[in-house]
């Protein structure tokens, strides 16, 4: 039986809870819950049988196998270090913590270091194994290679950020182009799944990323495209809610329980 914790439990949090209740992480245990609200740790625990702590410190000294993250970037780069130091072993949702080449450097270096693992969910895209493929044979034969996002979204959902104007309420327009590490560093909480198929291709520093606001548009529709010599994929994905992200981690959970494993 392996263990595991949820740091973060808002939203996304709470539907790791729910497929946990429903039976679906057979061959799990959650032991323990924490977020910066003590009401939504104590409501994400409630009938679990796992204890609401008041620090990520508290998590990591019950040593669970994993700790999922469904809060923050801030959150994530507090702990996973730390975390991946103890022999555990961190599924992140906050992928955009990893487009930090230092940090991203340092938490490989104590992963390897110490029998942990940093296991990357397909979040709101998929496809990482045809993306991670063509990237290989393009390394193997020396070959060039091209790889980006383009995502479509409302301009409601980039209220609050330097990309939106009022305008955009009536046209269609594009409101950003530049690599994967420059939108995350500009939207720290849109874009984890930019940097998540960058690292699945030519990295964050490299790879492509397009933004374009739709008026009216619900939801986030991204599409994936890495090329090469005789080789194209392109993986698109709409999603109109942001469940899909959660339910990623709980696919790989099941994933990485099961027998027979899906890559």
């Amino acid at each position: 039986m392996k263990t595991f914790a949820i740091a973060g439990c808002g939203h996304l949090g709470k539907i790791v809870r729910k497929a946990y209740i429903d039976g679906l992480l057979e061959g799990y245990k959650l032991i323990a819950a924490y977020s910066l609200n003590k009401e939504d740790t104590e409501a994400l625990v409630d009938g679990t049988g796992a204890v609401a702590v008041s620090s990520i410190d508290e998590v990591i000294s019950m040593k669970p196998d994993y700790i999922v993250e469904t809060a923050s970037i801030a959150l994530l780069k507090e702990f996973a270090i730390k975390a991946l130091k103890g022999g555990i072993s961190v599924i992140p949702l906050s992928i955009g913590a990893f487009a930090d080449g230092e940090f991203k450097a340092e938490a490989l270096e104590a992963a390897e270091k110490n029998g942990a693992r940093i296991y990357i969910p397909s979040g709101a895209v998929g496809g990482f194994d045809v993306l991670k493929t063509i990237s290989l044979i393009a390394e193997s034969n020396g070959l060039d290679i091209k790889a980006g996002i383009h995502t479509h979204k409302g301009p409601n959902s980039l209220k609050n950020t330097p990309l939106y104007s009022d305008e955009l309420q009536g046209i269609e327009k594009d409101v950003f182009s530049g690599s994967t590490k420059e939108a995350i560093a500009l939207l720290p909480t849109k874009v984890n799944v930019a940097v998540a198929s960058a690292l699945a291709t030519t990295g964050p520093e490299t790879a492509r990323a397009e933004i374009t606001s739709v008026p009216g548009f619900v939801g986030d529709d991204h599409c994936i495209t890495v090329e090469t010599d005789g080789l194209k994929a392109v993986v698109d994905i709409y999603s109109a809610t942001s469940d899909i992200a959660a339910w990623s981690v709980v696919a790989l959970m099941r994933n990485l329980a099961s027998p027979m494993m899906f890559f």
